[in-house]
């Protein structure tokens, strides 16, 4: 076929991640949506699908497209496991149903179309060759078509939704077009897109003041993670510390003989990347660490940070790795104004960048090898951005579970560049995104623009590097607001325990850092510890949990809400059986009212149809039949709603 022959024409297909470069995200059942402009000239009928199929897959499947508005074409699929899709859209004039369309407006016109019948059984033939089912049918309607006498039926049957069905599930594709790029799709397990994460530093688990923990101890705060509802642990770095140029406590240069040092500071004689702190334990007692989390439904995570200290071995087995001054000294790692004197930066300009490569790959794989299944990446956007592709793309090979957290505070680009490239969630601005105007323009960013298909954000109202400007104050109320906004914004997010429910505020003046931080000192924590927060933050997990319409960040829809201080948004399940409203006072220290726009369409609630809303913290339960309804929240008693509506 000559390409003159084809008329239609296929642009702006979404979601195409830099000119299909890269791939977009979902996971496994999800649904996957395809829009596209498809025209051409004339009036003729234009018909479409979406082609696409698993990359292990022989042949291709079709999903049909449906004409929305405007040349805009959209159809969907779902996804049903992980790996690499493949995915395009095919239109073509479909001229049998060209030929429908027309001899409808004719009849309805009252003309005679004893001439345009002959003509249709050309199409009759082709579709009775594809469907078996219908070929006996179609062959009394070939029989009638040429009948004079019959010619009223024949008219009746032209028009008939019998053959407009048979015509459009056996589609005659004459000089079809095919978009010229068989674009990707990557799908990973569901962990991928609901998680809940807790973040604790295994050495500060001692039951005793002034004693070092180890992963024995950690058996023992599992149970309370658990009980706080979170289904993924992650641990800083578990490694070998550094000795030359130790961090002291409060990021002092001069360390003094008990400091522990920073973990992000790895390496030294007994060991690197692949090594465990022996003051921790052995990897018997690692091993038990993920068992016991697993038993309690929880994956532990590990920090992969590719740094090193001046006494990790690879500094002497592959010194080309680390870029020398010409005094014979290594530039320690900076961030103006911050300064990191106890780490080694890696060269990647290397000429040894392909053992290089390989070897951080092999760290990865190493723990992968014992169950480790996530890994929190530290600093990424310091190292090149083809490297992560080659490391995520190799790792996913071997195991395609492996999933991979970018922790980028950085300029937005470079975020979402990580996100392009495969990192499976990243790291956001919500930490620094407080009012209402604030939230709503950051979640439409993330969830309404070009990012919405690549990029997972994971929400972290506090991590040990950021004690934000907000909580410095120790406010309560604050603490359970930030809590609850990060938990239901997005379906990933995560905290720094137990210093964020235990309300540890001091910072160092004038800094988002944390005084005595938890990075240069063991701390001892009472774990039995309860209070309003901890209570909170148990039962909006076991919410999450619950409730479909918290698994996905993209079903969010904020609402008209007549107060400044609130804020209200509305979640939905992908099954649409699930229906929150969330309703939230950002006003820690006033009570604060308004009427809230409850979307009724979305639901397909008519008119002042009753709705039973329950608020799942509280158990109250309300009666609205009405569009708008009153709402007034005291952030001393509970400063949110959560709401689930039946009808």
């Amino acid at each position: 076929m000559k390409s003159g022959q084809r008329r239609v024409v296929i642009e702006n297909v979404s979601p195409e991640i830099n000119c299909g470069q890269h791939a977009a995200k979902r996971v496994v059942d999800q649904v996957f949506e395809v829009s596209a402009d498809i025209l051409a000239d004339g009036h003729d009928v234009l018909n479409a699908h979406i082609k696409y199929k698993h990359e292990k897959a022989k042949t291709w499947k079709y999903s049909p497209m449906q004409h929305r508005d405007n040349d805009r074409w959209v159809g969907e699929f779902q996804v049903e496991k992980q790996g690499l899709y493949l995915y395009t859209v095919e239109a073509w004039v479909d001229y049998p149903l060209t030929w429908q369309h027309n001899i409808e407006r004719k009849i309805a016109d009252n003309q005679h179309v004893d001439v345009e019948l002959l003509d249709g059984i050309q199409y009759l033939k082709e579709a009775k060759k594809k469907d078996k089912k219908n070929a006996t049918y179609l062959e009394g309607l070939i029989e009638i078509f040429q009948k004079p006498e019959a010619y009223q039926q024949a008219i009746e049957e032209a028009r008939s939704e019998t053959l407009h069905s048979i015509f459009l599930h056996n589609p005659v594709k004459t000089f079809a077009t095919t978009y010229e790029k068989n674009l990707p799709l990557y799908v990973d397990r569901k962990k991928a897109l609901f998680s809940t994460w807790y973040e604790f530093f295994p050495r500060s688990t001692a039951k005793e003041p002034g004693k070092h923990g180890t992963f024995q101890d950690c058996l023992d705060v599992i149970p309370y993670v658990a009980k706080l509802g979170f289904d993924v642990i992650y641990f800083p770095p578990i490694h070998p510390i550094g000795s030359n140029h130790r961090k002291g406590k409060n990021n002092s240069t001069t360390a003094q003989p008990d400091d522990v040092g920073v973990p992000w500071a790895i390496g030294n004689t007994t060991g690197g990347h692949k090594d465990i702190l022996p003051e921790l334990g052995s990897f018997d007692d690692f091993k038990k660490v993920i068992e016991t989390a697993a038993q309690h439904g929880i994956e532990i995570a590990m920090d992969f940070a590719l740094q090193c200290s001046p006494d990790h071995p690879y500094v002497k087995q592959h010194p080309s790795w680390f870029k020398w001054r010409p005094d014979g000294t290594v530039q320690y790692a900076e961030n103006p104004p911050k300064k990191y004197q106890d780490i080694y930066p890696i060269y990647f300009e290397s000429e040894d960048w392909e053992n290089m490569w390989d070897e951080f790959v092999s760290i990865v794989l190493h723990w992968n090898a014992l169950g480790i299944k996530i890994f929190r990446v530290d600093n990424p956007h310091t190292k090149p951005f083809g490297f992560w592709e080659y490391l995520i793309a190799e790792v996913k090979k071997k195991d395609p579970d492996v999933l991979f957290l970018s922790e980028a505070f950085t300029k937005p680009k470079t975020m979402q560049r990580l996100a392009k490239i495969g990192f499976t969630q990243g790291y956001t601005y919500y930490t620094w995104r407080n009012n209402k105007q604030e939230l709503i323009e950051y979640m439409t960013e993330l969830t309404r623009g070009h990012m919405k298909d690549y990029f997972r954000p994971n929400f972290w109202p506090n991590t040990p590097d950021i004690n934000p400007w907000i909580l410095q104050g120790g406010n309560e109320n604050l603490y359970i607001i930030r809590h609850m906004l990060a938990a239901t914004l997005s379906s990933n997010f995560g905290m720094y325990g137990p210093v964020y429910e235990q309300i540890v505020h001091q910072a160092v003046i004038g800094k988002e850092e944390y005084l005595h931080s938890e990075k240069y000192e063991v701390k001892h924590w009472d774990w039995s510890k309860t209070n309003k927060l901890t209570r909170l933050i148990a039962r909006i997990n076991q919410i999450r949990k619950d409730h479909k319409a918290f698994h996905y960040t993209n079903n969010i829809d904020f609402c008209t809400i007549d107060n400044g201080q609130l804020l209200a948004y509305f979640k939905q399940s992908e099954d649409k059986k699930d229906h929150i409203l969330c309703v939230v006072n950002l006003d820690p220290y006033n009570r604060q009212s308004g009427w809230v726009q409850v979307p009724r369409h979305k639901m397909g609630i008519g008119g002042t149809h009753p709705m039973r809303v329950t608020d799942l913290v509280t158990g109250n339960s309300y009666i609205w039949n009405q569009e708008w309804n009153y709402v007034e929240l005291d952030p001393y008693q509970l400063p949110y709603h959560i709401f689930t509506i039946n009808y």
